[in-house]
Protein backbone atom coordinates (compact mmCIF):
# COMPACT_ATOMS: atom_id res chain seq x y z
CA UNK A 1 0.00 0.00 0.00
CA UNK A 2 1.13 3.45 -0.94
CA UNK A 3 1.78 5.81 2.01
CA UNK A 4 0.23 9.10 1.84
CA UNK A 5 2.15 12.00 2.24
CA UNK A 6 0.88 15.36 3.43
CA UNK A 7 1.84 18.63 1.21
CA UNK A 8 2.65 19.95 4.70
CA UNK A 9 5.76 17.47 4.87
CA UNK A 10 7.51 19.14 1.84
CA UNK A 11 9.07 21.49 1.98
CA UNK A 12 7.42 23.96 -0.85
CA UNK A 13 9.17 27.02 -0.87
CA UNK A 14 12.39 24.41 -2.00
CA UNK A 15 10.35 22.96 -4.91
CA UNK A 16 8.91 26.35 -5.76
CA UNK A 17 13.05 27.70 -5.84
CA UNK A 18 13.46 25.07 -7.81
CA UNK A 19 10.72 25.66 -10.21
CA UNK A 20 11.75 29.03 -10.71
CA UNK A 21 15.08 28.46 -10.80
CA UNK A 22 14.78 25.73 -13.98
CA UNK A 23 11.50 27.95 -15.48
CA UNK A 24 13.77 31.82 -15.08
CA UNK A 25 13.16 32.17 -18.86
CA UNK A 26 9.43 31.62 -18.30
CA UNK A 27 9.78 33.37 -14.58
CA UNK A 28 11.19 36.64 -16.84
CA UNK A 29 8.08 36.23 -19.02
CA UNK A 30 6.02 36.35 -16.27
CA UNK A 31 7.15 39.43 -15.35
CA UNK A 32 7.04 41.29 -18.75
CA UNK A 33 3.09 39.70 -18.58
CA UNK A 34 3.68 37.83 -21.32
CA UNK A 35 0.43 35.31 -22.20
CA UNK A 36 0.74 31.74 -21.35
CA UNK A 37 3.57 32.46 -19.07
CA UNK A 38 1.60 31.91 -15.33
CA UNK A 39 -0.03 28.89 -16.97
CA UNK A 40 3.27 27.25 -17.82
CA UNK A 41 4.64 28.36 -14.29
CA UNK A 42 1.34 27.29 -12.78
CA UNK A 43 1.72 23.67 -14.26
CA UNK A 44 5.57 23.09 -13.19
CA UNK A 45 4.69 23.98 -10.00
CA UNK A 46 2.14 21.26 -9.58
CA UNK A 47 4.64 18.93 -11.60
CA UNK A 48 7.78 19.27 -9.29
CA UNK A 49 5.36 19.30 -5.89
CA UNK A 50 3.67 15.56 -7.60
CA UNK A 51 7.36 14.50 -7.90
CA UNK A 52 8.26 15.60 -4.47
CA UNK A 53 4.92 13.93 -2.87
CA UNK A 54 5.10 10.86 -5.27
CA UNK A 55 1.35 11.03 -5.57
CA UNK A 56 -0.91 13.18 -7.26
CA UNK A 57 -1.95 16.67 -5.96
CA UNK A 58 -5.63 17.01 -4.92
CA UNK A 59 -7.33 19.86 -6.13
CA UNK A 60 -7.10 21.94 -2.97
CA UNK A 61 -3.55 21.30 -3.20
CA UNK A 62 -3.29 22.30 -6.20
CA UNK A 63 -4.43 25.73 -5.30
CA UNK A 64 -2.34 26.01 -2.58
CA UNK A 65 0.79 25.66 -4.87
CA UNK A 66 -0.29 27.79 -7.10
CA UNK A 67 -0.92 30.36 -4.70
CA UNK A 68 2.33 30.29 -2.81
CA UNK A 69 3.81 30.20 -6.60
CA UNK A 70 1.88 33.17 -7.36
CA UNK A 71 2.93 35.15 -3.75
CA UNK A 72 6.80 34.18 -4.54
CA UNK A 73 6.61 35.76 -8.01
CA UNK A 74 4.67 38.82 -6.46
CA UNK A 75 7.59 39.43 -3.94
CA UNK A 76 9.95 39.37 -6.95
CA UNK A 77 8.06 41.53 -9.19
CA UNK A 78 7.99 43.82 -6.17
CA UNK A 79 11.45 43.88 -4.91
CA UNK A 80 12.16 45.19 -8.61
CA UNK A 81 14.34 42.06 -9.71
CA UNK A 82 12.78 42.41 -13.03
Amino acid sequence: MVQFVPLADINLDTVLASVRAEQAVTVDAWLRDEPGSWGTLAGQAVLAARRALGRRLTEPERRIVWQALWDRLCERRAAGDE
